[in-house]
């Protein structure tokens, strides 16, 4: 299941985000938006969690927590 996690500080990294969920389970990719021209993060990102279940109490758990000074907003990303 993806995860979209948005409202991120621009100083967050990936690795910080992949530390937060994988508290909850399994992450089997990471990535975080990077603005093309800069390089810097857009403030959100996706997390994919394989196992539903887990996703599911991951976003419950961490649906608007503390990150930083930002309090991040996640939900299941929609398919493409």
């Amino acid at each position: 299941m993806q995860l979209l996690v948005r409202n991120l500080a621009r100083t967050t990294t990936e690795q910080e985000i992949r530390e937060l969920f994988e508290a909850h389970g399994t992450v089997t990719e990471c990535t975080l938006v990077l603005d093309k021209e800069t390089g810097k993060s857009k403030g959100f990102g996706f997390v994919e969690m394989p196992d539903a279940k887990q996703a599911k109490l991951a976003r419950a758990k961490l649906h608007e927590t503390r990150v930083g000074s930002n309090k991040i907003r996640v939900k299941t990303a929609q398919e493409k």
